[in-house]
C-alpha cells in the first residue's frame, strides 16, 4: 500500500540487544522501516537498545530495579519523590512484576506534558500493554505487537510449580495480567507473529479477530547465514536456553541426551545462554551425568552464535510453547538442520512437511532423542535438510518483508480513524 511516510513512535520498555527477543525486534524492524523511507523514534527504558543509523533513540529512564546481574537494588529518596516509581517500587517489593505497566504511564506523561501527540502518526508498542498506551489513544492510533500470549507461561509455570509458596509467587508475578489483557482488548489494532499466536490471543485475551494482524517476523541474515570455512562436527547438538523457564522445554532435551549418549558416548550439547547456578536445570545436568557433556556459554553476540551453529550437527528446540522461535528460523539461516516439537508456532517456522525439520510432541524426551538419533545417522539428509531449511527462510522470515506488512497494518488503521493533533490527556 503506497502513500506518504510514517512518522512512527515504536516503544519497548525494556531494550537489551544482547537478553531476549526485544531488543532485537526493536533494532531490526525499525532498521527496515527506516529503510522502507519511513521516520521512526524508539521510545525505550533501560537497557536501552542499539539502533541502526537514522533511528532516533528516546531513552525513558526507570528505576531499572533489576540490573544486569539480577541484583535488586534499592531506588534513592530522591527517585521516590515521582509517585510512578514509588508505585514501581511497592509493587516489586511485595513480588510483582510493574515495569511494563509503569514504563507505559511514563511514556504517556512524556507525551501530555510536550504535546508530542502532533509528532507522530502512530503510536506501535512492543509488549508493554500498559495502561499509558490508552491515554494515547483518543489522540494517535495505537498497535501494540504481542508475540505470543504470557497467559501460556504462567500455565506452564504454574504446572512445574513444585509447592503452594511458588505458586503464590507466581501469580503475584503474573498479577501484570489482568492489566494488560484489559488493555489489550482496548488497543486500535493487535499485530502478532504467527497464527498459532492469534487464535491464543483471541481465546485467552479476548481481541476480536477482525483487531488482529498476523505480521510475522524476520530473521537477520546479515548475521545468520552459513559459515562454509567452519568445519560442521558430526557429534555436536545445539540449543538455546535464554531463561530457566519450564516453558523452553530443557529438562526433555537433557534426558534425551543422556539417553542418546548410552551408544554415542561422544555427544555432547552446546547451550546458548545458562541457566545460572544451584538452579533446577544445573541440579539436573549433575543428576543424568552430564556434566562434561553439555557447555553453557552464556550471553554472547549474534556473531558467535552463528559460529556456533557453523559447527553444530543438529539444532533442537524443545519448547513446550513458542509464539514464533527465533531459534529455530536462525538455526535454518544457518543451514543447521532443525528437531523442533509441535509447540505454538514452531510448525509454521520449520515446516510441517519434513523436508526443513523434524517435526515431535512437545514434553516427550523419547521422541526427541528418536528424532535427534535419526539424522545423525543420516549425514546426506541433514545436509539436504539444511539447505531447504535457508531457502524457507530467506522466502518466507525476511525483515523487509516483515516491516511492509507492518506499514499495511499502520495505514489500514491510519485510513480508518484519522489522526488527531490534540494533546494527549494526563495519566
Amino acid at each position: 500500500m503506497a502513500g506518504k511516510p510514517l512518522r512512527v513512535c515504536l516503544l519497548t520498555y525494556r531494550g537489551n540487544p544482547r537478553s531476549g527477543g526485544q531488543g532485537i525486534y526493536v533494532r531490526l524492524l525499525s532498521h527496515e522501516l527506516r529503510q522502507l523511507g519511513h521516520e521512526v523514534d524508539v521510545w525505550s527504558g533501560p537497557p536501552y537498545p542499539e539502533l541502526a543509523d537514522g533511528v532516533r533513540l528516546v531513552k525513558v529512564p526507570s528505576l531499572d530495579l533489576w540490573d544486569e546481574t539480577a541484583l535488586f537494588r534499592r531506588p534513592t529518596l530522591r527517585e521516590l519523590r515521582d509517585p510512578i516509581n514509588v508505585s514501581e517500587y511497592a509493587l516489586t517489593v511485595t513480588g510483582g512484576f510493574p515495569e511494563p505497566l509503569t514504563f507505559s504511564r511514563r511514556v504517556a506523561r512524556k507525551f501530555q506534558r510536550e504535546a508530542l501527540a502532533r509528532h507522530y502518526d502512530v503510536v506501535h508498542d512492543n509488549q508493554c500493554l500498559g495502561p499509558g498506551l490508552l491515554a494515547m489513544r483518543p489522540h494517535l492510533p495505537v498497535v501494540a505487537t504481542i508475540h505470543h500470549p504470557v497467559t501460556m507461561d504462567f500455565r506452564i509455570a504454574m504446572k512445574a510449580a513444585p509447592t503452594r509458596i511458588k505458586r503464590w509467587g507466581l501469580r503475584r508475578w503474573y498479577s501484570f495480567l489482568r492489566v494488560q489483557t484489559a488493555v489489550a482488548r482496548k488497543l486500535d489494532r493487535v499485530l502478532t507473529v504467527s497464527e498459532a499466536s492469534a487464535r491464543d490471543l483471541q481465546s485467552d485475551y479476548g481481541i476480536a479477530s477482525e483487531r488482529l494482524r498476523v505480521v510475522g517476523n524476520g530473521i537477520n541474515l546479515d548475521v545468520f547465514h552459513p559459515l562454509p570455512e567452519i568445519e560442521r562436527r558430526a557429534d555436536r547438538l545445539i540449543t538455546t536456553l535464554s531463561a530457566d523457564s519450564p516453558l523452553k522445554g530443557f529438562p526433555y532435551l537433557l534426558e534425551a541426551l543422556a539417553e542418546l549418549r548410552r551408544t554415542r558416548p561422544t555427544l555432547e550439547l552446546k547451550v546458548i545462554g545458562s541457566p545460572g547456578l544451584r538452579t533446577q536445570t544445573a541440579k539436573l545436568v549433575d543428576r543424568l551425568g552430564l556434566d562434561g557433556a553439555v557447555h553453557f556459554t552464556g550471553r554472547v553476540e549474534a556473531e558467535e552464535i552463528a559460529r556456533a551453529y557453523a559447527e553444530s550437527t543438529v539444532a533442537i528446540v524443545p519448547s513446550l510453547y513458542e509464539g514464533f522461535g527465533f531459534p529455530a528460523g536462525e538455526a535454518m539461516a544457518c543451514e543447521v538442520p532443525v528437531v523442533s516439537t509441535t509447540a505454538g508456532a514452531l510448525p509454521e517456522v520449520v515446516g510441517r512437511d519434513g523436508t526443513t525439520g523434524v517435526l515431535v510432541e512437545p514434553g516427550s524426551a523419547p521422541a526427541l532423542a528418536r528424532a535427534i538419533g535419526e539424522l545423525l545417522d543420516a549425514p546426506e539428509r541433514r545436509r539436504a535438510m539444511g539447505i531447504a531449511a535457508r531457502e524457507r527462510v530467506l522466502s518466507l522470515f525476511t525483515w523487509r518483508r516483515a516491516a511492509e506488512r507492518t506499514v499495511e497494518s499502520y495505514r489500514e488503521l491510519i485510513e480508518a480513524r484519522p489522526q488527531t493533533n490534540a494533546q494527549a490527556p494526563a495519566c
